[in-house]
């Protein structure tokens, strides 16, 4: 069948028309026509191209990481083609444009050398969109994430919040929070994002020493102040100096050690154990506590004066159970914790295990979904955390039953009782093998109470 040939007037049209840049080369590798997108992506007029070589472009990468000084020594004369490569060309002003590049080696019918066709394909726009993402994919993380924190709830942005607002002041700071909630990580992200970041960030826990151990671990004390007092020795306080001091479990201190951190708060002064001299300090003070200050005052366990002088900002974190949609977050950051620490690569949780993640109420907060992740990396043998990985406690709780009308074992103690329905008991057995002691250790009941459920819905006692 002859074939059939394309106007000259159309064929030079359809060129011109053309959003890819075309151009082509002769035998000896001479630029011989250049379309107008050509003239676009470039920066090279017709003019200024034709009769150049190739290189005129100064392609990144063609067959070889970069273009050749001449035809003979380019690829396409031994590869006949080239596809889809993604590389840059150098534009007449200097810059680099980011491009595909595709090229056919042209023959005659006795398969002589007649030239080459060049396509390029400007990704300008494209690699813009990518960057666009990609940024966005940033600032959403920064969205869901400060410091070590993580939380996309509204819950935890007004957290986020209030930490930058603490950071740009030199306010004392209350930090209210259940244990594992992260207090610590509060108190760390607004030393460090103020401008006492470069000094030190002294941290003390006021519930894990007595009274005249916790008076010298935050005064100092001087040589023979008390028995064992053999030298000089500077406290907590004075280590802070320029920095910040955190002062986690602020309800545990004892009255005495009230009045005198009262003295701190007011006048920045401090005097070591033994020693009646006056030091000046230039500190910031961070307060924490897992109980209800306010309360602790109303109750006459801790001094309102106290309390007022350390609440000037408040920061309050609200429990893990109060702002379930940041489960999968944290579940997510733990995975990759335990990932880069244990040289794993799990990918996630199952659905399955993620929803019995998401129905768990967290008494133990975000420190205590870290270690359920710690627990399943322990136990789990394939790409994703499944139901079993997870600790005991929480599948018994995930699958707690109902109590029998007729009187059948009472649902064990909790926080609520999830009913056992019947297509959760034949997934158990199922997965169980129809062991029905196993289901009951994973109920949380006896046999035998996994038995009378049987009968109720009147499943066979084999399958």
């Amino acid at each position: 069948m002859p074939m059939r040939t394309l106007d000259p007037n159309f064929s030079s049209l359809l060129l011109e028309s053309m959003a890819d840049g075309v151009f082509t080369l002769d035998e000896q590798g001479r630029i011989t026509s250049w379309n107008p997108s050509i003239e676009r992506i470039t920066g090279y007029s017709a003019q200024e191209a034709i009769g150049q070589p190739c290189a005129l472009l100064n392609f990144t990468e063609c067959f070889k990481e970069s273009c050749p000084t001449g035809i003979t020594e380019c690829g396409i004369l031994t590869y006949g083609r080239l596809d889809g490569r993604e590389c840059f060309l150098r534009h007449k002003e200097g810059h680099d444009v980011p491009v595909i590049k595709s090229a056919r080696l042209v023959r005659d019918e006795q398969g002589i050398i007649k030239g080459v066709v060049e396509t390029v394909t400007d990704l300008t726009e494209l690699q813009k969109a990518r960057h666009e993402a990609e940024e966005a994919a940033r600032r959403l993380g920064e969205i869901h994430r400060f410091d070590r924190i993580i939380g996309k709830s509204h819950a935890m942005q007004q957290v986020f919040s209030a930490i930058e607002a603490a950071a740009a002041s030199e306010a004392t700071i209350l930090v209210q929070g259940e244990s594992g909630t992260g207090k610590e990580l509060v108190a760390s992200a607004i030393h460090h994002h103020s401008a006492r970041k470069g000094m030190p960030f002294v941290t003390v826990n006021c519930s894990a020493l007595s009274e005249t151990l916790l008076e010298s671990e935050l005064f100092g004390h001087v040589k023979g102040a008390f028995t064992g007092a053999i030298r000089d020795r500077v406290g907590r306080f004075e280590e802070a100096d320029g920095g910040t001091i955190f002062l986690d479990e602020i309800a545990e201190i004892s009255p005495f050690i009230q009045v005198k951190l009262l003295r701190v708060v007011q006048e920045r002064e401090i005097e070591r154990v033994g020693e009646s001299r006056k030091r000046r300090i230039d500190i910031r003070i961070i307060a924490a506590s897992n109980k209800d200050l306010l309360q602790q005052v109303q109750q006459g366990a801790f001094r309102e004066d106290l309390f007022y002088r350390l609440k000037v900002f408040p920061i309050l974190i609200p429990p893990l159970r109060e702002r379930k949609e940041d489960i999968p977050c944290l579940v997510t950051h733990f995975i990759e914790l335990q990932n880069r620490k244990t040289g794993l690569v799990i990918k996630g949780a199952t659905k399955t295990s993620m929803r019995i993640l998401m129905d768990y109420p967290w008494p133990g907060n975000a420190r205590e979904l870290e270690n359920a992740i710690e627990h399943a990396f322990v136990l789990c043998a394939g790409d994703y955390i499944d139901v079993f990985d997870l600790p005991v406690e929480i599948r018994r709780f995930a699958y707690r039953p109902a109590p029998l009308k007729d009187g059948g074992p009472p649902a064990p103690s909790g926080w609520f009782a999830k009913p056992l329905t019947r297509d959760l008991l034949m997934n158990l057995l199922d997965e169980c093998v129809w062991n029905k002691a196993e289901v009951g250790r994973r109920l949380g009941v006896s046999r035998t109470a996994v038995w009378k459920y049987m009968k109720k819905w009147e499943i066979p006692l084999r399958k």
